[in-house]
């Protein structure tokens, strides 16, 4: 009987620091492919390929940039490299290089496909420039003649009531997650700054050896907290080194098989790496309607079952890279693993989206490469990647090997842990919210080196859900992040749109 189990025989990643307008997404992802066929070190998977899966470019999603960019990427990618394939691709979100590698080894497992490339890349730093400078960049929309397969709905990431006060932005919303996290371990202020400045910094020592990352820099914990030298404060508490970079251009392809077919091709078995277990998951949708804003049932859940899968326990498992965009991200995601963030494994084999880059939907791409690469160079026998899109909403977990697991691949026996995530109750997010209400998480936009709004979100005493921003009063927000605010009490008004709080006096 031939092996089924789902195996990637060619990776290929690249970063290009300087600005290029005549660079297109289409050029990298052609030019990606091209290295992850010559990294397998057969050309005749080239004549096995039927399936072609891309990942959505991240502009793609924004009004008025969407225009400028390639339709039907993935037939146009076939186009340039001769090849007749399947296109499949999904809708935007950092979960999706995962969730479409996983839906491609259910394919080679089942025989509806041969061999799959699975490519992503993002030009965000050449196309700034372009918008800056007015270049010229119509040879970026290179068009493909067939549509791609799509793999989930389209759904916006947030509600009416979040999108007014703000939630849309991910650089407010993960710091609100963090006061959560603060809250829920009781960390002082000093205590809290040296768990974010610590984790930064280790994470900067593997982007300080990554010649992939955008920033190649050691970061000290006292340096990753300090507001000095450019590193001004986002949203509370997070400086700029703890938000990812969107500005990059780096591009990462993947060739997968079944290790049966790999064999057919006289590829080195040396070349193989095993999917050897995944799962996918989804919070509750809206952020302000799940029960807890510092944990995350669906990764645990997914987790559980990629390991249980893969037949393996977290203690055998040698190498992580944790979807890294903000810290609460990765706090919260080795929470619901059962790793420390400190872990001797470390959390990263990138450097994470804030150091290494945050190329939009495809930076779990560049994390699955280099889980490849170190696991071939013997670092570890068994690794997991995890990939998170929107606001720890939706989350795709693989797990790696250099071993195959005990049984042939098989999605029926796949346990989905939707339909025990969709059983907890959303809690009710009040519409025009009045009266006393208790602080769950905070957050303050920073102007020139001072907070200038804050952004609330609570509990009314009838146990209703709210969002509000406070005052923009400079000298009430410095007074409200001197003390923990998280669990404080306060009084909410409703607006239209946008409801205010106003914090009890802390006597």
């Amino acid at each position: 009987m031939t092996d089924n189990r789902p195996v990637l025989i060619g990776v290929a990643q690249q970063t290009w620091r300087e600005a290029d307008t005549l660079r297109s997404p289409l050029d990298v992802m052609e030019q990606m492919a091209r290295s992850a066929v010559a990294d397998c070190g057969s050309d005749k998977v080239l004549d096995s390929i039927d399936m072609v899966a891309t990942v959505p470019l991240l502009a793609d999603q924004l009004p008025g940039l969407a225009e400028l960019l390639p339709r039907n990427i993935g037939s146009a990618l076939c186009d340039r490299m001769a090849i007749q394939a399947q296109c499949v691709s999904t809708h935007v979100g950092g979960n999706t290089p995962q969730q479409l590698l996983t839906y491609c080894a259910d394919a080679l497992a089942t025989g509806a496909s041969k061999a799959v490339l699975l490519a992503g890349a993002e030009m965000i730093a050449s196309l700034t420039t372009a918008l800056q400078n007015g270049s010229d960049i119509s040879a970026w929309q290179e068009q493909g003649r067939d549509a791609a397969v799509m793999l989930s709905e389209d759904r916006a990431g947030v509600s009416d009531i979040e999108e007014a006060h703000g939630l849309f932005e991910p650089i407010l919303s993960y710091p609100l997650f963090e006061s959560a996290l603060r809250h829920a371990n009781g960390w002082t202020e000093a205590e809290h700054k040296a768990q974010l400045g610590a984790l930064i910094s280790r994470m900067s020592e593997v982007a300080a050896n990554n010649p992939y990352a955008w920033r190649q820099q050691r970061w000290t914990a006292d340096e990753a907290i300090s507001t000095a030298n450019g590193n001004r404060m986002i949203y509370h508490p997070y400086t700029r080194v703890m938000n990812a970079i969107l500005k990059v251009d780096m591009a990462a392809a993947v060739l997968m098989t079944t290790a049966g077919h790999c064999r057919e091709l006289g590829v080195d078995p040396k070349q193989m790496v095993y999917l050897r277990g995944a799962a996918d998951a989804s919070e509750i949708w809206h952020l302000t309607e799940r029960p807890t804003l510092h944990q995350s049932p669906a990764i645990e859940a997914a987790a559980k079952e990629a390991l249980r899968q893969a037949a393996l326990a977290v203690e055998e498992l040698d190498l992580f890279d944790i979807y890294s965009c903000f810290p609460s991200a990765v706090q919260v995601a080795c929470d619901a693993i059962g790793i420390a963030i400190d872990d001797p494994r470390g959390v990263t084999l990138t450097g994470g989206l804030t150091l290494f880059g945050g190329p939009g939907n495809n930076y779990s791409l560049h994390g699955i490469v280099e889980m490849v690469r170190q696991l071939r160079a013997g670092r570890g026998r068994h690794g997991m990647v995890t990939a998170n899109g929107y606001y720890l909403t939706k989350h795709a977990i693989g797990v790696y090997s250099v071993e195959p697991g005990p049984e042939p691949w098989s999605a029926e026996q796949r346990v989905d842990p939707q339909p025990a995530l969709d059983r907890i109750v959303p809690v009710e997010v009040a519409s025009q919210p009045e009266g006393e209400a208790v602080v769950e998480a905070f957050t303050a936009a920073y102007d020139k080196g001072l907070p200038v709004r804050g952004i609330v979100i609570g509990r009314l005493r009838d146990g209703r859900r709210f969002v509000a921003h406070t005052a923009a009063d400079t000298e009430l927000l410095q007074e409200m992040l001197k003390r923990e605010l998280v669990g404080t009490r306060g009084i909410v008004t409703a607006g239209s749109p946008v409801n205010h709080f106003q914090p009890l006096s802390a006597d």
